[in-house]
């Protein structure tokens, strides 16, 4: 029998908003990181012509492969041999492709809690504990490399994600090469979610890959590249892994759309175009961030990156759940409970994604603002 996991309870907070919508309610979603944005001009255009010039069928993109290998360069100065790279149907199966190839079952492996809650889930799913550091403001809810080095004894692996989900958080370029020096003197297999990269407001993002070489990468057209419909991802995988990678894909995913690998090429030199959509998701933080004094929710994580806020309720509630599905109710506006992406403190946090239109978030903080000074606050 497989392993129980636990459910993604945002999921249900949105399976009940889909349902008032169909009661005729509007409603404003901010509970999941979809972008608001359109997939690129080109990609689409592309899209087009390949269906009525291609019948398609399995295939592995060598020129869209050979192109991620040249962000990288660009972006990183990492030279990496395409061959290192295996495409896949989103971030989701490239996880799934790193823990199967590079543990086994009953292997420990750390990750920051907060964080993105199917790090954990698929982790038991495959039959891996994992070993879940408590991460505060002290260090920006990143996991330290202090605190890697502590776990005794060692994980044979460590999830790390910047910027992070729920909460935004960038690892600096010190931290990221403190965190691969304890890998490596501990042999501690690095997996790096490198979803967000792209979506900064200030801070350098780097690539784990120019500290650790060995580092496994999962990364994906969903966020950056605002096609989250379109299911097209990739795992970088080290030169001792690559081969296995492609056995494990072949077997358990075949291949990706071919039509979303044609569309994701084209998106890949779509820069102008997807910057300017990361200037909407900035513009909408800054809106979000004079807002949260207002709603009374001052002590929230850092969102350097992505297009989330992390906010502590805790004077509101100790149910996130249940606060959640109350704003949506009441105000048509969908939320993520904190307790998926923490099970310990997350019952006292939300999340809200302002990966919408800025015309839509302003719309979300006149609702918001009135709401939140109805709320009873706890006298503790």
């Amino acid at each position: 029998m497989g392993q129980d996991i636990d459910p993604f309870r945002a999921i249900s907070v949105s399976k009940r908003a889909h349902d008032l919508k169909a009661e005729g309610r509007r409603i404003l979603h901010m509970e999941f990181g979809q972008p608001s944005t359109p997939a690129p001009k080109a990609a689409i255009a592309k899209a087009h012509d390949v269906l009525d010039t291609d019948p398609m069928g399995y295939w592995e993109s060598r020129p869209l492969k050979a192109r991620i290998a040249q962000y990288y360069k660009d972006h990183y100065g990492v030279d990496l041999r395409p061959g290192r790279i295996t495409l896949t149907c989103g971030a989701s199966p490239a996880l799934v492709l790193a823990l199967s190839t590079t543990f086994n079952p009953g292997d420990r492996v750390a990750l920051a809690r907060p964080g993105y809650v199917a790090y954990r889930n698929t982790l038991r799913a495959l039959n891996l504990e994992p070993v879940e550091i408590a991460c505060g403001e002290e260090t920006r809810y990143q996991l330290s490399a202090a605190a890697l080095d502590a776990i005794d004894p060692a994980p044979a692996g460590v999830i790390i994600a910047s910027p992070a989900n729920p909460t935004g958080t960038i690892i600096p370029a010190d931290d990221l090469a403190a965190l691969a020096e304890v890998a490596k003197r501990k042999s501690i297999r690095v997996i790096s979610d490198e979803i967000y990269h792209g979506l900064s407001y200030g801070p350098e993002i780097h690539s784990m890959l120019e500290f650790d070489p060995d580092a496994y990468i999962v990364n994906s057209f969903s966020k950056y590249f605002s096609m989250p419909a379109w299911r097209l991802g990739w795992l970088v995988s080290p030169e001792d892994g690559a081969e296995r990678t492609s056995a494990y894909v072949g077997n358990l995913f075949l291949t990706p759309p071919s039509l979303s690998q044609h569309a994701g090429l084209a998106a890949m030199d779509s820069t102008a175009e997807l910057d300017r959509h990361v200037d909407v998701y900035r513009r909408n933080r800054e809106l979000m961030l004079e807002a949260m004094p207002r709603l009374g929710l001052e002590k929230i994580a850092p969102p350097d990156g992505a297009f989330y806020i992390y906010a502590d309720i805790s004077k509101y509630t100790d149910d996130s759940l249940a606060f959640c599905l109350k704003l949506l109710e009441e105000t048509g506006i969908a939320t993520a409970p904190g307790v998926d992406f923490d099970p310990a403190l997350g019952h006292k946090f939300m999340r809200f994604s302002f990966a919408l239109s800025t015309p839509q978030i302003e719309e979300a903080i006149s609702l918001l603002e009135p709401w939140f000074a109805r709320q009873p606050q706890s006298q503790s």
